[in-house]
């Protein structure tokens, strides 16, 4: 087994290894979990109601307007088709609205690079490499 360690490809392959292993890990997926109901309430109602609210002010928002009008939908056509949907895709939508970001999340790959730069130079200090950086 010692002889195996001090091969020079079973270093490359544990390298190799350890960076698709950080690929890896960096695309991973968001899980959700949620309780659903198993009848309707007596609440449904009052929820549309509150849904199509929702919506309307999401879509009276400023950023969304300016989306809308790049895509040559007017904000009252947006509207009337919300209005036309069914309960439950109402209330999908509203509840996807709450998710929406406002701008894209950088900090997780930011993260992710420093922490693939320090792997690297942690290996390449345990392997007696120089780095010079000029």
């Amino acid at each position: 087994m010692a002889f195996i360690r001090r091969t020079g490809w079973f270093v490359m392959v544990a390298v190799m290894m350890a960076g698709w292993m950080g690929v890896l890990s960096g695309a991973r997926g968001v899980a959700e979990a949620g309780v659903i109901a198993s009848h309707a309430t007596d609440g449904a109602a009052a929820s549309s109601a509150g849904d199509l609210l929702k919506m309307q002010a999401f879509l009276e928002g400023k950023v969304v307007m300016q989306k809308l009008a790049d895509y040559g939908v007017s904000p009252s056509e947006a509207m009337s088709k919300v209005s036309q949907m069914s309960e439950s895709d109402l209330h999908r939508l509203a509840s996807m609205t709450d998710r929406a970001a406002a701008g894209g999340d950088i900090i997780g790959p930011l993260i992710g690079i420093a922490i693939l730069v320090i792997l690297v130079i942690v290996i390449l200090k345990l392997l007696n490499k120089e780095i010079i950086i000029r």
